[in-house]
């Protein structure tokens, strides 16, 4: 009988494991737009939002000076990296769903005690509504 427990519990620990995976891949931010190629001069053509759209969607979200923005190929998703120096001068990296505008990602650089840069991500973060 302990036996049948232990493969039982095997199996459920499995089991878990498993469905832990799937949640762990699912929390990586998807877009509205696949992409299906590499070819970055047809990602113009794929864009919902226009460029303007997408950095207004990355102030609302990190206020800051918008720097630099462009259209990526993120995970096979079309979104638009927008970096942002924000007023205690780190910078943000946002990602902006090039279909919807909404903001998918954001990264942070910021300095450890040593002066070593580091990024901390807020990869759960969706801003919802419209733009």
């Amino acid at each position: 009988m302990k036996r049948i427990m232990t493969v039982i519990g095997g199996v459920v620990l499995t089991a878990l494991i498993a469905v832990g995976g799937v949640s762990a891949q699912q929390a990586k931010h998807s877009g509205s737009i696949q992409v299906k190629n590499e070819d970055e001069a047809g990602l113009a053509g794929m864009a919902k939002i226009s460029l303007d759209s997408a950095v207004n969607a990355a102030l609302q979200a990190v206020p800051g000076k918008a720097l630099k923005a462009e259209l990526e190929n993120e995970n096979g998703y079309l979104v638009y990296g927008v970096e942002i120096a924000k007023a205690d001068h780190q910078i943000a990296d946002v990602k902006v769903d090039a279909g919807d505008g909404k903001v998918l990602k954001i990264d942070t650089d910021q300095k450890d005690n040593e002066g070593h840069e580091r990024e901390d991500s807020d990869n759960g973060h969706e801003e919802g509504g419209e733009r």
